[in-house]
């Protein structure tokens, strides 16, 4: 995620960084070199159609009401994304308060903790979709299964169980500890639910489709009023509607290791902060953000 104030003239004009210009320059010099060619064909060879530009105001207005719906959508989705993982931060340092209240073997105090850093880790490698070693850094036993990050969570329930057993965790604390674990869970699901349903496909489809056709037909609509001109305006709305499709192809994956992404290294270090009074440890330092990017 990007961290940074409102840029100044120059930063405005060259900041690349959290930009989808190089993303979409591609697109952006394809549409000003056809305009430039339709300009080209025109003037030297074959005159072509001049349609009135109003059909162009028209269907320019429609694309835009539906770009803007598609990028409400993703934004809800990675706003509902940041809920879920400050929710996730809330249960984790409420968890750590619970164990020293009603956890009194501080072995299992501990262990209980590590899991659930371990299960942080796991879960974010999961969302991302990476390999990671920092849970093994919490838990160097980590129980095994299909899906890790559930496996985690089942541990700490296996500990839960065996304090209840032997004495050192009373039933109130049971049923607490039992609910955290239940709204980290649901959490969990959350965040997997937005990260196996994507977008629908046909709504990336008919966007890209509709831009496509929109930019290139767009040079003949405008070569009398604009003439020489038409590449560089041609070039400036093909900037505006790649570039709004391309930032709810970003915002839509939240988790995704992008620019506009969510910040899920820092947000782990930030449990891990809280976290680290409860288990004896230093503090870590907070992840801070390079060249204005903060993971």
């Amino acid at each position: 995620m990007i961290l940074r104030d409102k840029p100044r003239l120059w930063e405005l004009l060259f900041a690349t960084r959290g930009s989808i210009i190089l993303k979409i320059l591609p697109q952006v010099g394809i549409v000003a070199a056809f305009a430039l060619a339709v300009l080209l064909v025109d003037r030297n060879w074959l005159q072509l159609t001049h349609p009135n530009i109003a059909p162009f105001t028209v269907f320019g207005i429609a694309l835009s009401l539906f770009l803007g719906f598609r990028n409400n959508a993703a934004y809800d989705r990675w706003w509902e994304a940041r809920k879920l993982w400050g929710q996730l931060i809330a249960d984790m340092r409420a968890l750590g308060r619970e164990t020293d209240l009603f956890l009194t073997a501080q072995a299992r105090r501990e262990r209980v903790l590590r899991l659930a850093l371990a299960f942080l880790h796991l879960h974010r490698a999961n969302l991302r979709r990476t390999a990671d070693g920092k849970a093994a850094e919490w838990v160097a036993d980590l129980p095994d299964g299909p899906h890790p990050p559930c496996a985690a969570l089942d541990a700490i329930a296996v500990e839960l169980t065996g304090a209840a057993r032997d004495g050192t965790l009373d039933g109130y604390g049971k049923r607490a500890l039992a609910q955290r674990l239940a709204a980290i869970a649901y959490a969990q699901a959350g965040c997997e639910r937005l990260v196996n349903t994507p977008l629908p496909y046909v709504y990336s489809l008919l966007i890209f489709r509709t831009v496509w056709l929109y930019c290139l037909l767009l040079p003949l609509g405008l070569i009398d009023s604009a003439g020489w001109l038409t590449p560089v305006f041609a070039g400036v709305v093909a900037y505006v509607f790649f570039g709004l499709a391309e930032v709810t192809e970003e915002l839509g994956h939240p988790f995704g290791a992008t620019p506009n992404g969510l910040p899920l290294d820092a947000m782990c270090r930030t449990v891990e902060i809280s976290l680290a009074p409860h288990l004896g440890l230093t503090p870590p330092e907070p992840v801070t953000p390079v060249d204005y990017l903060l993971t």
